[in-house]
């Protein structure tokens, strides 16, 4: 279902001079206090939700990582040029239609709400992301746009006068340590501002705190995070009315687990490198590409020469997407069932992966599975090999099963603290994004970049891919390339 693609923007007008200043949408900035109230395809329901997901999902994954600000600033604003971008009303020319970008983003705000109103835990998160993505869009704001936008809301300060500062003309300089007479002052309820209360950078006089104009945006996020807070536990009350949709519900069940592992883009076919994948390169591959799910799978099935069901399908998925071709497939699982005879292969194996390209029964091009989709379903059970390592090991065989697999590619013992820290925490691609940057260090991988542009691993083909891009790299420019 989450499957990304270029959305058709609704028939409208586009290059209307006046688009940005339109009454619908006149701020990039949104408190998001009235609902959306036009119609809507299914499918633009479902994708302009999916790319605000993204954004949210690697804040999320942000904040497990342990970046700072910068950091999680410059990786949400590039995620949001790719999937949600926002022209200003001074930019918003010619072609450009900023009302349109403004309704997309108003409409996936709403639907993530109905998917993460759920319960008390998915609210916490989805509050956190979502302030964190508006205090992104906040400090990135024209200065301008940002004033006018504060002035067509009512945040309960008053402006603080004359008489009043000159009253207090010593407290207030000890905020700031400078007299600047431009400078500007509000007072607040002190409630509005726990915060700055808390780190000392307000004067406080009769339940009443004073800020100075650089600390406005505090009681802007506060603000923005307890309507938030309020709306999402209004719409949980809300919800049981919808049960009956059966058109809406998968589609917010889905949604729901996307801060689980992220949103990965749809793997169906190899990639277009012309690089042709034989069977015998597999083992080779295993060891020095594949993530810890499929290096796993590769080593039971090594060892036991033979796979269930469900492990033959979440590895033989992937090998088609990595670029194994129905002959080689036939090829490498024939010699990997070594200890049954070809009649009872042909029976009982051939089939289902010939079936899995495609080549039988509906012919449907299957996509291998992504990190989600191998965390919720098909839960392993004794003497099975698939899942997630990182969700279905025990932490004392997650950290020995690490160590024996990677351990000759630079990850130690002194690395199995942060990993399984973030394995406690249920962020679980979180841990297989350390490892691929611990793993991958020679080739110029630091600790933040993950597998590209700081983005976290959502699907094992990613991680595959870009561990195979990384090591061509290598080998033709003959120095590590760093990641950016």
């Amino acid at each position: 279902m989450f499957k990304h693609k270029e959305l058709k923007p609704q028939k409208r007008d586009t290059t209307s001079a006046d688009a940005s200043t339109a009454p619908g949408y006149p701020y990039r900035l949104n408190f998001y206090e009235l609902p959306p109230l036009f119609d809507v395809t299914l499918e633009d329901f479902e994708e302009c939700a999916i790319d605000r997901l993204r954004i949210l999902a690697e804040i999320e994954s942000s904040y497990a990582r342990n970046r700072s600000w910068a950091e999680l600033r410059e990786v949400t604003n590039k995620l949001c040029r790719k999937y949600l971008p926002m022209n200003a009303n001074k930019t918003a020319l010619g072609k450009i239609n900023s009302q349109e970008q403004r309704k997309r983003d108003h409409l996936g705000h709403f639907v993530l709400r109905l998917a993460f109103c759920r319960s008390e835990e998915l609210r916490r998160r989805f509050v956190k992301a979502e302030t964190t993505l508006f205090r992104v869009r906040y400090e990135e704001e024209l200065r301008d746009e940002r004033e006018e936008f504060l002035k067509s809301l009512n945040f309960g300060w008053a402006k603080v006068d004359a008489n009043e500062r000159a009253a207090f003309e010593a407290e207030l300089k000890d905020l700031e340590g400078k007299t600047d007479e431009q400078d500007s002052y509000v007072k607040v309820h002190w409630t509005k501002v726990p915060d700055l209360v808390a780190k000392r950078r307000v004067f406080l006089r009769g339940g009443f705190a004073y800020v100075s104009g650089n600390e406005i945006s505090s009681i802007v996020y506060h603000e923005f995070e307890g309507k938030l807070q309020k709306a999402l536990e209004h719409t949980a009350k809300m919800l049981p009315r919808m049960d009956e949709d059966t058109r809406l519900v998968p589609i917010l069940n889905n949604l729901s687990q996307g801060f689980l592992a992220g949103i990965p883009s749809e793997w169906s076919n190899a990639p277009s490198s012309g690089d042709e994948v034989r069977a015998e390169m597999i083992d080779d591959m295993a060891k020095k590409h594949f993530p810890l799910c499929m290096r796993n799978l590769h080593e039971c099935l090594t060892r036991d020469r033979h796979l269930k069901h469900f492990g033959r399908l979440q590895y033989g998925l992937f090998l088609k997407v990595l670029g194994l071709s129905i002959d080689e497939a036939i090829l490498f699982w024939r010699k990997s069932f070594s200890n049954i005879t070809d009649d009872k292969f042909n029976k009982e194996y051939k089939y289902n992966i010939r079936h899995s390209y495609g080549l039988e029964g509906k012919r449907a091009n299957y996509p291998a599975k992504s990190c989600q989709q191998i965390l919720t379903t098909d839960k392993p059970g004794v003497g099975d090999c698939h899942g997630c390592p990182y969700r279905h090991f025990s932490p004392e065989n997650l950290q020995s099963s690490l160590l024996t697999h990677y351990s000759s590619q630079g990850l130690g013992t002194i690395d199995l603290h942060e990993i399984m820290r973030t394995v406690k925490d249920e962020h679980y691609h979180v841990a297989c994004t350390r490892v691929f940057e611990i793993t991958h260090a020679s080739k110029g991988v630091k600790k933040g970049d993950g597998i590209g542009d700081g983005e976290s691993v959502t699907h094992p083909n990613q991680y595959a891919a870009r561990s195979i891009e990384l090591e061509k790299d290598q080998s033709q420019g003959g120095t590590a390339m760093a990641v950016d």
